[in-house]
């Protein structure tokens, strides 16, 4: 069976391995000149399960609106002049409610968790090697009203068997030492033993040469105009002017599946939202983190790499511009040097952007479309890294016809409105 996988960041490289696992017959098309070099190149970095947290949930409107009016906000919208844009808000608005929250969480727990453990199997399998450490995340609460507020997503954890620990302000230096320094401005802390950190280009690249060696073919700087389908079913994949016929078809575009596949009547609610992170230089061992530390007031993630720091996070809704904004950097800077003062070298720091795509519902979206053959694995938005090993093997199962080892009922585009009906032969603009 002939599978094309469209796509070479995380996820679509984590398909294509699982898929050449299975005996198919593999190609990667990639529009870049090598693999994770968009949303996978520089992510926060961390395989965090137990923080897999719907963006929409009960109180967000109005934290919206306060976010709006300050320097430091987690979020920030800025008008793309599409109408996408403001319906996608609306869809996700609408997702703030408790029953909501709970169903949408309790998908991603399930995906989340299973896919930590297919990274430990695959990394062993692979044998990769990406500055990983398994030490867990510690998120942070400023204030008491945070802290108290965790309590719905613990009874959630409870839930899924998921191991957790609820720290007070004076037990957060048994999980990060150089937190000794800054307790006094915290109020404690939820720490999940369980989660991992990495460098996810790392693991990509790595990965993409050991799917490379079980035979998967990559076609870098091959972008893709369109898709070919007859009698319902795709047949083949178009590069401008060249044809590549498939069995099988995989979407793992990120933010770029819409355009493809709106030609084809398929409407598929991922829209980009805009992230940032700075990578700088440990200047200072004991002042720097040990694994992951989320701040709940900023939204910010600061990871420890081997010999670097990882500071990311906040989201744009401003299409698809990729903008270095230097406020966002005095944000990133802001949260390590409050947290972690005097740990990196911020001036040597690398500042970059990326566009994570997002379904209003949080969930990604994986599993087959009203067309034959054709298979979506997109929509993971800021849990891309956490979610790739087991939506890749997800979306594997369900190409080849296997029984996966979780139940997909709630991942799949049919939880969104039918799509209209789907034309023989669609092209984007080359």
């Amino acid at each position: 069976m002939r599978v094309v996988v469209l796509g070479a960041g995380v996820i679509g490289v984590s398909t294509a391995w699982h898929l050449a696992r299975a005996g198919a017959e593999v190609v990667v098309l990639e529009r870049r000149d090598g693999p994770a070099l968009e949303t996978s190149f520089a992510n926060a970095g961390q395989v965090s399960p137990g923080y897999s947290t719907p963006w929409a949930a009960p109180g967000i409107p109005l934290k919206a609106l306060k976010w709006l009016f300050q320097r430091h906000a987690p979020l920030a919208i800025r008008p793309d002049g599409s109408l996408a844009q403001w319906t996608w808000l609306a869809r996700m608005l609408s997702q703030c409610t408790a029953q909501r929250y709970a169903v949408n969480k309790g998908r991603m727990m399930r995906l989340a968790e299973y896919s930590r453990d297919v990274l430990r199997e695959l990394r062993a399998a692979a044998q990769l090697s990406y500055e990983q450490r398994s030490l867990g995340t510690l998120q942070l609460f400023r204030n008491a009203a945070q802290l108290e507020a965790v309590g719905r997503d613990v009874d959630v954890l409870r839930g899924f068997g998921v191991p957790f620990e609820l720290l007070g302000r004076d037990e957060l230096a048994r999980a990060e030492p150089a937190l000794a320094r800054v307790a006094h401005r915290l109020s404690g802390g939820l720490r999940l033993p369980n989660d991992e950190t990495g460098d996810c280009h790392l693991f990509t690249r790595q990965l993409a040469d050991r799917a490379a060696a079980l035979g998967v073919r990559f076609q870098f700087g091959s972008a893709v105009s369109g898709l070919e389908v007859e009698g319902g079913r795709v047949v083949a994949v178009r590069l401008g002017g060249a044809r590549v016929a498939v069995d099988a078809c995989v979407v793992a575009l990120g933010s770029h599946t819409p355009a493809l596949l709106a030609p084809l009547g398929i409407g598929v609610p991922v829209y980009p939202v805009k992230g940032y992170s700075l990578t700088v230089p440990v200047r200072d061992e004991s002042s720097a983190p040990v694994s992951t530390v989320l701040d709940e007031t900023y939204k910010v993630a600061v990871t420890r790499f081997d010999r670097r720091i990882r500071i990311g996070g906040m989201a744009e809704l401003a299409g698809h511009d990729l903008t270095l904004r230097p406020r966002r950097r005095a944000t990133l800077e802001k949260v390590v040097q409050d947290l972690f003062p005097g740990a990196g070298d911020l001036a040597a720091g690398e500042f970059w952007t990326g566009l994570r795509p997002m379904t209003p519902d949080s969930t990604p979206i994986i599993g087959a479309t009203p067309v034959g053959g054709l298979f979506l694995n997109t929509g993971h938005g800021t849990l891309g890294w956490t979610m790739a090993a087991g939506s890749g093997r997800l979306v594997a199962d369900l190409v080849l016809g296997r029984v996966p080892d979780i139940d997909p009922d709630g991942l799949g585009i049919d939880r969104y409105r039918p799509a209209a009906p789907v034309r023989r032969v669609a092209r984007l603009a080359t």
